[in-house]
């Protein structure tokens, strides 16, 4: 995951003696019987504004386009332009998906789901992978069919129709632009627009090889070509999404980086049980154990620490313990990666 700008992170930490609203900036510590101590920092997460209106305008733009561009395909007979309303279709469906979870992700948090529905926006760009996966498979099964007999294609038809394509595609990725290098939900939505542009281009050329060569089999073979388009630009998100979905360190973040700084902090002997993973597409978390023999170092070390993961690391929402004596090790872990 990257959480680069638009977004950005701020922590907070007080000292309090009682729960907040999810999501709001808290820090607190408790004492128990067994001498540990547990700090919560949490940092703000400024991400992109609402996208609610650009997937409105960009699912109306292509369900348009859509019915166009197969009505176009189903009476030139030309499998490229039914192939590209095809992937156009999965688009829209992908832009519900991604819409869908974007929305999600704003719910507040409950007794059940303490994180709220941040996941939502991950399981929205998983979903949008698998969905592209299909859609190129279908799309290359007609295209393969057709090399053994090869309809005629008007060549004209298809160029004015996929040029149509590109301008409706490029529209739509440049409402999700600002927003694309900060969460991955939204970098699938722009990817999709902009792999849709770059494959009515294609289309284009294709009509054009008509026109000029007659040739009939260059129909289907600028299907395939799609196909090669679309599963370059899924690869990425369908790889992102997966480890993100596992819980993995999100992209961007250097757990040996975190680790140091750490290790590093005054009055720190030791740090174990670090786990950091991602809530969403745009936040992450962490926890770990920090071993501190010279007693709790206090409220205000929280609130500074809680500060430094956010703003160095980009990390929302910091739970530490400290820890007087050893401390247990982490199960999770083995003894060499404590």
């Amino acid at each position: 995951m990257s959480n680069a700008a638009p977004h950005h992170s701020h922590g907070h930490s007080h000292a309090q003696g009682q729960s907040h609203e999810p999501g709001a900036p808290q820090g607190h510590s408790h004492k128990h019987g067994h001498g540990h101590s547990h700090g919560h920092g949490h940092g703000h997460s400024h991400g992109p504004v609402d996208y609610g209106r650009a997937f409105a305008i960009g699912t109306a733009l292509n369900l348009a386009f859509v019915a166009v561009e197969g009505t176009a395909g189903l009476l030139t007979d030309s499998v490229a332009l039914l192939a590209d309303a095809g992937h156009n279709l999965s688009d829209v469906l992908g832009l519900l998906l991604a819409w869908g979870g974007a929305k999600l992700a704003t719910r507040p948090a409950s007794k059940r789901f303490t994180y709220g529905y941040r996941g939502s926006s991950i399981l929205a760009a998983l979903g949008n992978a698998v969905l592209l996966l299909f859609a190129v498979g279908g799309i290359a099964w007609e295209a393969v069919g057709r090399f053994a007999a090869p309809p005629s294609v008007s060549g004209g038809v298809v160029m004015a129709v996929a040029g149509v394509g590109i301008l409706v595609n490029v529209a739509t990725a440049m409402l999700f632009a600002r927003g694309r290098k900060g969460d991955l939900n939204i970098r699938g939505a722009y990817l999709h627009m902009v792999a849709d542009a770059a494959v009515s281009a294609g289309v284009v050329i294709g009509g054009g090889l008509i026109l000029w060569t007659g040739a009939e089999w260059i129909d289907p073979a600028i299907s395939l070509v799609v196909v090669a388009v679309i599963l370059w630009s899924t690869w990425g998100l369908l790889k992102e999404s997966l480890t993100m979905a596992l819980d993995a360190v999100p992209a961007g973040i250097d757990p040996d980086a975190v680790r140091a700084a750490l290790a590093g902090l005054p009055g720190v002997a030791r740090v174990h049980d670090l786990h950091i993973w991602p809530m969403s597409t745009t936040e992450a978390a962490l926890t770990a154990h920090l071993v501190m023999p010279g007693g709790h170092p206090g409220d205000d070390f929280l609130a500074k620490l809680a500060h430094r993961l956010a703003d160095d690391f980009r990390i929302d929402h910091t739970t530490v313990q400290i820890e007087l004596g050893e401390g247990a090790e982490c199960r999770l872990h083995g003894p060499a990666n404590v």
